[in-house]
């Protein structure tokens, strides 16, 4: 599965930087502006949500195989909300910032998975609280989206990456 995200990694950022990449934007900015300046919107869209639905087609496919199985209950608000959150923490134009907020959702969520087990300090036991991982879970993320309200990349790419460009890192006057 590694090689299918690489390869579809590799095929979005060729559509990014192509002529119908450069379309897809100037319709997601103003889409007025772009008819005007002669773009078939109703290709640029469909060539978009057929994109999509191809990519998310082989994304099914793969969980499928690797869950062995295929229910509506996992397909829950839970997951609909953590997708919602990779793509505004890494942020909502840039194909690598949602690859980072996706390590930093899912890696950050397991890396915290310790606080739901017991917790003993200096040899005392406070119990379980079960859901105490997702409390600071979403206490971190809450702090990373006042600081970064366009997300952590906002619009740039990873090796477009100048630290005076982004908002979130100049000082505050």
């Amino acid at each position: 599965s590694g090689i299918f995200a690489t390869a579809s990694v590799i095929l979005i950022l060729q559509i990014v930087y192509s002529k119908y990449g450069r379309a897809m934007k100037a319709v997601r900015d103003d889409e007025d502006a772009a008819i005007a300046m002669g773009v078939n919107t109703f290709k640029i869209k469909t060539f978009a949500f057929s994109t999509s639905a191809f990519l998310e087609g082989i994304g099914g496919g793969l969980m499928a195989v690797w869950l062995t199985t295929i229910d509506p209950k996992i397909f829950g608000f839970e997951l609909t909300f953590q997708l919602l959150i990779i793509i505004v923490l890494g942020g909502l134009g840039s194909t690598t910032g949602a690859i980072l907020g996706a390590i930093l959702v899912i890696g950050g969520g397991e890396w915290l998975r310790f606080l739901d087990q017991p917790l003993v300090f200096f040899g005392n036991d406070f119990g379980s609280y079960p859901g105490l991982r997702m409390v600071f879970f979403s206490l971190i993320l809450l702090t990373i989206m006042l600081f970064a309200r366009e997300g952590i990349m906002g619009k740039n790419e990873l090796w477009d990456l100048n630290p005076t460009k982004m908002r979130w890192f100049k000082r505050r006057q």
